[in-house]
């Protein structure tokens, strides 16, 4: 288990020689760790959390749909609910801002009312015709119109018509306008609060228009893959040259859009309806120009220092353009792993909220009302949730990186690549979940003790925001950003790690080693394909974003007298730049694989007879071109020249 345990200093690796399991005790410790998380979600079943958090429950403690038992001092309790399903809110639009939650009374009852009540005779006809009491158990319908606590005990008048939620049973208003309060309590930074509500009218007067762009954006990323398989050796240029005109043309047109709105409101030009809209939308328009113009200026002076090792990128773009034609499933892995990400998300915080129902009974004596409040096992049973959420998710990306490893390596080292596997990607999944789960485990732990650490100095910081002094804040900024690179250097050590453990069927301390011995040995390499393909897979996110901006602007430019920009464009860019991360970033690790794999190749094989490489020519071309040399000197000091593997028909 420990990272020290290998005695042999130097070894030849075996490319898919022979397969074995690796960090068999780190699965049984993370099969033991899920086995717990399971546990806990059996914990809060058991304590009738999740008959609170589906079915409901009263301000009395009684479960809605069920007989419930007696609890101690509590006069309401108790009772029998079997036809009352529905929980009804007195008020429930008094919510408590601060401590996020309903102040209202709660009720079980049969029936959400459909209709507006406007009296509290309307409730007592209610109650008579459908059974449905909405005042308090201790006053009968009969009583509703004369009761001296009627404004207390029963519902606020007028009553809302409200639904039931298919789910959990809760009466919703029809008309949730009250919750905009809760929604303007995590915008404070606003001080207008017509501000607000015209940001979001416009939000909602272009949400098909938001749709469609998003829908864009995955398109455009659909097709940047297709172009990456198939020009990979015009790509780098091509896309060089559309990002400098698109973003020159997009910030001109910003700057075209903010004089002809300023000419527009200046001459009233615009209707008394659209004033403030318009006013707001050359506001907008200004920032967004001058953002553009600033990260345009940034950009161009970029790429005019990186001109000369830009070219450099082509010959491992084309190598990489060959991967995805012979393995096209690889642009669905983002699919899978978000799809998981989901999944294991909702089944975490359902878990979460029934472990904060899972406590025992206590009525509040301010409010009268029965809370069920964490006490003992349960506060520790959530730091152990807590860790399950980052570790378990670290194993779902470090299972996709592994899975991606896997094919690209069964692509570079198979000779003849019509002997490859009919699913690569199939065939790697399978050597993964048959060997490598325990290596996976022990990665993903890596990242999660230093992630930690660094999330709970985050919200340290976050709390005594405005109360430290100068000294400490710098501290915690400092130990917050050291954790953070930390955090990234071990992320891609761990990334070149499951690489090499797909190679060589090696533990994640082997591998890790070995890897980073192979990156140091080609440490200027790795940062010239770093910094100058990760520069290019950039600008293909900054143009799929710039291409859906830019037809943004001209689809809400029709909309100009009732639609407010600034909200609709940041998520629509936010959208496009996520969904490019997630197709690019398959990209990218297909590269730093095929790197790996080349340094591997290079360092072990030297073209003789039993010792072929299995290069392409086109990466080894790219290679010896970054050193500004025709000749390879392999291990021996030889100068002989690098051939590629003659039985490779790509």
């Amino acid at each position: 288990m420990g990272c020290c345990s290998s005695t042999k200093s130097k070894r030849d690796w075996s490319p898919l020689k022979e397969r074995s399991c690796t960090d068999i005790p780190w699965l049984i410790i993370f099969t033991l760790f899920c086995v717990g998380m399971v546990c806990i979600c059996g914990y809060t079943i058991a304590t009738g959390a999740a008959s609170r958090l589906i079915s409901g429950y009263d301000s009395y403690g009684n479960i809605c749909g069920h007989n419930n038992t007696k609890i101690q001092d509590v006069e309401l309790s108790g009772r029998n609910m079997l036809e009352n399903k529905y929980v009804f809110f007195l008020d429930p639009c008094n919510i408590d801002i601060i401590n996020r939650k309903m102040k209202s009374i709660a009720l079980c009852v049969s029936k959400c009312p459909a209709t507006e009540l406007k009296t509290h005779y309307d409730l007592k006809q209610f109650a008579l015709s459908n059974g449905s009491a909405l005042c308090t158990y201790d006053i009968s319908p009969a009583r509703y119109p004369g009761h001296s606590d009627r404004f207390t005990k029963c519902p606020k008048l007028p009553v809302p018509p409200s639904k039931s939620v298919p789910l959990f049973r809760r009466c919703i208003p029809a008309d949730i306008s009250c919750y905009a309060e809760l929604a303007l309590s995590f915008f404070t930074f606003i001080s207008d609060n017509n501000v607000f509500r015209r940001v979001v009218a416009g939000v909602m007067a272009s949400k098909d228009i938001i749709m469609g762009l998003c829908l864009l954006s995955f398109v455009l990323s659909l097709i940047m893959m297709v172009v990456i398989r198939y020009i990979s050796k015009v790509l780098v240029w091509i896309l060089t040259v559309l990002v400098v005109i698109g973003t020159l043309g997009g910030t001109g047109v910003l700057w075209w859009l903010y004089v002809d709105h300023r000419k527009a409101l200046n001459n009233n030009t615009t209707s008394v309806f659209g004033k403030e809209v318009a006013a707001d939308n050359v506001k907008a328009l200004l920032v967004y120009a001058i953002g553009a113009t600033v990260f345009t200026m940034v950009l161009l002076l970029i790429m005019f220092f990186l001109r000369k090792r830009v070219a450099l990128t082509i010959s491992l773009f084309h190598v990489a353009g060959k991967v995805f034609i012979h393995i096209p499933l690889l642009v669905l892995q983002p699919f899978w792993t978000f799809l998981c990400l989901i999944l294991f998300w909702v089944y975490w915080l359902a878990v979460f909220l029934l472990l904060g129902l899972s406590g025992s009974p206590v009525k509040n004596n301010s409010t009268n009302a029965v809370e069920y409040p964490m006490n003992g096992a349960a506060q520790y049973l959530v730091w152990y949730h807590a860790v399950g959420l980052i570790w378990i998710s670290e194993f779902i990306l470090a299972f996709q990186q592994m899975t991606i490893a896997g094919a690209v390596v069964t692509y570079y080292f198979t000779r003849n690549k019509s002997n490859m596997p009919s699913t690569p990607i199939l065939s790697a999944t399978v050597r993964t979940l048959r060997y490598h789960l325990g290596t996976l485990a022990k990665g993903s732990f890596i990242i999660t003790l230093v992630k930690i650490p660094r999330l709970i100095l985050t919200y340290i910081h976050s709390q005594l925001k405005g109360k430290e002094n100068a000294c400490a804040r710098c501290m915690l900024k400092s130990c917050v950003c050291c954790l953070w690179c930390l955090e990234k250097c071990l992320a891609y050590l761990n990334q070149n790690a499951y690489t090499a453990t797909a190679i060589n069927s090696t533990s994640f301390c082997t591998s890790a080693r070995d890897a980073f011995v192979i990156l140091v040995e080609n440490a200027v390499r790795v940062a010239t394909i770093n910094t100058v393909g990760d520069f290019v897979l950039f600008l293909g996110k900054v143009l799929i974003v710039a291409c859906t901006a830019f037809a943004g602007v001209l689809a809400l430019n029709y909309q100009r007298e009732y639609t407010v920009w600034v909200l609709p464009l940041l998520i629509v860019c936010v959208f496009a730049y996520m969904v490019a991360h997630c197709f690019l970033s398959v990209f990218e690790n297909v590269v730093d694989v095929l790197f790996l794999c080349f340094a591997v190749d290079s360092k072990y094989n030297d073209g003789s007879s039993g010792r072929e490489y299995f290069m392409d020519k086109t990466l080894m071309e790219y290679v010896e071109n970054s050193k500004k040399s025709g000749r390879y000197k392999p291990e021996d000091g030889s100068g002989r020249e690098m051939k590629p593997m003659v039985s490779s028909k790509t």
